[in-house]
């Protein structure tokens, strides 16, 4: 029962971590408008979320490796209650960047540890359902974050809409440090600074960079379908239902895609999954119909995120797994900061948000090379090619 109890804390701090990083996306509408900003500075806002992670990742995992799963997780989800506590006292967009980039520190250290710490507890079948339900519980958080924040910041303004941010953290934190106890396999283990081998480093860092390009362009068709929709005309009940389809249908897609990779190999899998998000995506920036095209992207192109993260957590032993992870989400973090950047430059020169959404699909189609690269190196004696 322990394990479920774990996995369930991990799976709503994965929640918080998508529902912090929508917030900004959500109330763009009204935070452009009040900050006089360009699509290029508002994209820069929302990657201030994961400004830092590029530069902590691989510290905060040999924290981990040094002084325990435990202190790191739960400081990281005290630190993202701390930063929506900053998010709704700023005046302006750059005390919602600081509190953004301090939350965002808090969510590298939950998310760096959490691959590893359901690694420990699962094996097998069990893994792969595990790290599905986690990768599942993030763009959960980004279609809470639609739901709630507009009627909140109507009735009681944008700040007030921000500090509902400091939610999911803490009842996160709550579950985690009531349930968590290290597995005494785990803690048999020396406390030394471990490093991969040339060749784990190798498949991490090209694992991180798929997660990376499959992330940055997925979060960049939510962040700017609000404001392409509500460019367009539609109202906020479209675009809340819009957003609700392309996040939530998440939670069953990758769920199943998971067993479906396990049967027919997750190859296939990832194949088509990547080519309904990049139609769905351009079909959303280029056509209406928004509502087909998000149930492409939401749940036909959501049926791989399990695979990639089975690719990244076991591309390192055991014994490596917490720096490994640590490598890993630098290099997500590096194109997690730019690649709102970029979707936002792509609007400013293409002359609206529909710009964003395009680039968004540009960027998710790098993933097909990259995944074809690590199944090439990787050892097909392994669970990892087979994945």
């Amino acid at each position: 029962m322990r394990p479920w109890l774990i996995l369930a804390s991990l799976g709503l701090a994965r929640v918080a971590f998508g529902y912090q990083f929508q917030a900004v996306a959500t109330l763009g509408p009204d935070l452009v408008g009040l900050f006089h900003l360009s699509y290029t500075a508002f994209g820069s806002l929302i990657g201030a979320y994961m400004l830092m992670g590029m530069f902590v990742a691989l510290p905060l995992g040999f924290l981990g490796r040094r002084f325990g799963d435990r202190p790191v997780l739960a400081s990281g989800l005290a630190l993202m209650v701390v930063g929506a506590a900053f998010d709704a006292s700023a005046t302006g967009a750059s005390g919602i960047a600081l509190g953004r980039t301090i939350g965002g520190i808090g969510a590298v250290a939950m998310i760096v540890l959490q691959g590893k710490i359901i690694a420990d507890f699962f094996t097998g079948k069990r893994f792969m359902i595990a790290i599905s339900v986690s990768a599942c519980a993030f763009p959960v958080g980004v279609g809470l974050a639609q739901i709630v924040l507009p009627p909140v910041a109507r009735a009681f303004g944008w700040q007030a809409a921000l500090l509902t941010e400091a939610v999911p953290p803490a009842l996160a934190l709550t579950l985690f440090l009531l349930s968590y106890r290290q597995p005494a396999a785990v803690a048999s283990q020396p406390r030394g600074l471990s490093w991969p081998t040339k060749r784990e480093c190798l498949l991490v860092v090209i694992a991180g960079a798929i997660w990376s390009a499959y992330t940055s362009g997925y979060s960049g068709y939510t962040s700017y379908l609000p404001s392409t929709l509500t460019a367009r005309g539609e109202s906020l009940t479209m675009i809340g239902l819009v957003l609700v389809i392309a996040t939530w249908g998440n939670v069953p897609a990758t769920m199943l895609g998971g067993g479906l990779a396990a049967r027919f190999g997750g190859l296939r899998i990832f194949l088509i999954a990547n080519a309904a998000l990049v139609i769905g995506m351009t079909g959303t920036a280029l056509t209406g119909g928004p509502i087909g095209w998000a149930f492409l992207v939401g749940v036909l192109g959501s049926i791989h995120p399990g695979v990639i993260m089975a690719v990244g957590t076991l591309s390192a032993r055991p014994e490596n797994r917490a720096v490994g992870m640590g490598l890993f989400y630098s290099v997500y973090y590096l194109g997690g900061t730019v690649g709102p950047t970029l979707c936002g430059y792509a609007a400013d020169r293409l002359g609206g948000p529909d710009g964003g959404v395009l680039a968004a699909a540009a960027i998710s189609a790098v993933t097909v090379p990259l995944f074809l690269l690590h199944r090439k190196l990787a050892r097909h004696e392994t669970m990892l090619a087979r994945a």
